[in-house]
Formats: C-alpha cells, sequence, structure tokens
C-alpha cells in the first residue's frame, strides 16, 4: 500500500462496465442503514476506469433515499479527470443518468477522503481486494471502517465481467465482518459452486476441506443437485428448494425474501477462515 502522498491503496486493473454492479446495488438500496441514516453519503471506492457505476449506484439508491450523496473515490488521477468529464456529459442531461444525480469524484484510497470531516453510512468496494494477499485484508478493512459513520457498513467484494456472479462480505464500522451473500443470475446456472472462483479475497483460498466456506459450497452443490426436479418450474424453485433443504438441514441461510433474485446471506461464523484470519 502506498503512503507518500497519503493516498492509500494500489491501482486496480480498472475493469468495470455498465450494470455489472446492479446486484450488490439493489441490495445496498433496501440495507436499512441506508434508509435510517440522517447523512445518505456513499462511498463507491475503486470505481475504474469508468465513473458508469458510481453513477448508476445513484440512480438505484436515490429510489429509496432521494438525498442520497455517491462519492466516487479512484487511486489513479487520469481515472479521475475521466469521470469528472463524464460528470459534465450527465450535468449536460447528454446521458440516461439525471442531470442532477448527486454524484462527485476524488483521488482516494483506503482512507476514504471526504470533504468537512463527513462520514459515509456505506463504502462500496467492488473488485479491489482481488490483487491484494489475503494478510492485507483485514487492515484494508479497519482503514475503511474506520471511516464509516457509527453503524454504517463496508460491502466489500468481487463480481465476474457482466455481474451474474457475485458475492460480498458485510463489515460493520468496528471492521468485523457479519455476513457473506452469494448473488447468482439463476437463468443458465449450471451449478452455485461457479461462486467459488469469485469469493472475496478474504475466503477465496479457502475454498478446501476443513474450512467453512467450503462446507458451505459442498452442501449447497448438494442440494441444488438434489433439487433437479424443481426446475421443471424454472430456475428460481430450483434454487429455493435448494436453500428450504439446507434450511432444514441446519445451516443458517438468511434473507429468504430475496432468495428469488438468486441471492443467498450466511452469518460470517458460518463461513469464516478456520484460523480466524480476517474475522
Amino acid at each position: 500500500m502506498t503512503r507518500g502522498d497519503k493516498v492509500v491503496g494500489r491501482l486496480t486493473r480498472g475493469t468495470t462496465g455498465t450494470n455489472r454492479l446492479r446486484r450488490v446495488d439493489r441490495w445496498i438500496a433496501r440495507h436499512p442503514v441506508l434508509r435510517r441514516t440522517a447523512d445518505p453519503l456513499v462511498v463507491d471506492l475503486g470505481y475504474g476506469a469508468s465513473g458508469v457505476t458510481a453513477f448508476e449506484l445513484e440512480a438505484r439508491l436515490r429510489r429509496a433515499r432521494p438525498d442520497v450523496e455517491v462519492r466516487g473515490l479512484e487511486i489513479e488521477p487520469a481515472r479521475v479527470e475521466r469521470a469528472l468529464a463524464q460528470l459534465e456529459r450527465v450535468r449536460e442531461g447528454a446521458t440516461p443518468f439525471a442531470p442532477d444525480a448527486r454524484v462527485s469524484f476524488a483521488r482516494g484510497g483506503f482512507e476514504v477522503p471526504v470533504p468537512g470531516g463527513r462520514r459515509p453510512a456505506v463504502i462500496r468496494a467492488f473488485n479491489v481486494l482481488r490483487q491484494y494477499d489475503e494478510g492485507e485484508v483485514g487492515d484494508a478493512w479497519e482503514r475503511m471502517a474506520a471511516r464509516l459513520q457509527p453503524g454504517g457498513i463496508l460491502v466489500e467484494g468481487t463480481c465476474d465481467e457482466l455481474g451474474r456472479i457475485c458475492t460480498w462480505v458485510e463489515v460493520g464500522s468496528d471492521a468485523a465482518p457479519r455476513s457473506l451473500t452469494i448473488s447468482l443470475r439463476l437463468s443458465g446456472l449450471d451449478s452455485p459452486s461457479v461462486a467459488a472462483e469469485r469469493l472475496p479475497k478474504a475466503l477465496i483460498h479457502r475454498n478446501v476441506a476443513g474450512e467453512r466456506i467450503h462446507d458451505v459450497l459442498a452442501a449447497l452443490e448438494v442440494e441444488w443437485t438434489r433439487a433437479v426436479a424443481a426446475s421443471a418450474f424454472g430456475p428460481e424453485q430450483r434454487w429455493r428448494a435448494a436453500l428450504d433443504a439446507l434450511d432444514q438441514a441446519g445451516w443458517p441461510v438468511q434473507g429468504r425474501s430475496r432468495w428469488r433474485l438468486g441471492e443467498v446471506t450466511l452469518p460470517w461464523s458460518a463461513v469464516a477462515p478456520a484460523d480466524g484470519v480476517a474475522g
């Protein structure tokens, strides 16, 4: 992590794309933290080569909080300049985004610089930690969580290039991980174990025998296979049947209201590394 000019972090590949983060955006939009906070400031940390994910985030969140503000942060100055140019086009009404979108961009990393001493209610850091070593995750979480409002959340995760396979960890303002969410596009899904290749850095190397995340994914795969008969009624019904079976078997699956979206959430205790690293 570089600290020469107080920007903390390393440059990412910058890969981004329209609608890539729609799954996690919609999850954030329904989170109680966003709905209850007195200052709905949300940070899109490491948005990449284009500011589009920040604009999309604001557009989705404003449906729940019309006064939401999104601040995009990037380490690379050229990416910030590019996003500011995009913002000018948005202001001119030359894009699908609202000209009055409450979006801003600045240079920054894990130190999460915000003017006026404000603290974000939510920090979304997606596809940022993939290039880091597992041992660096805890420090990154602590740095970002320290910038949150009391009760705020860090949403740290990863996804594939099209946003069809997503996983993320909810981390509290105390830097303690709370849960893991897996969100998959059910149409055309052959196996839920595809999530293994897109797990957050804290878990991606833990999908081996003896680790909780391995046990969870293996159990989900077994129930998905057993639920094949339900696929006659569509992939959503098959997914629900698999999760119902996990629930009946004693797995602490959560987020039942969002199962229809291809999501499932588990408490961190159900997936945490056996040695306690990263929480």
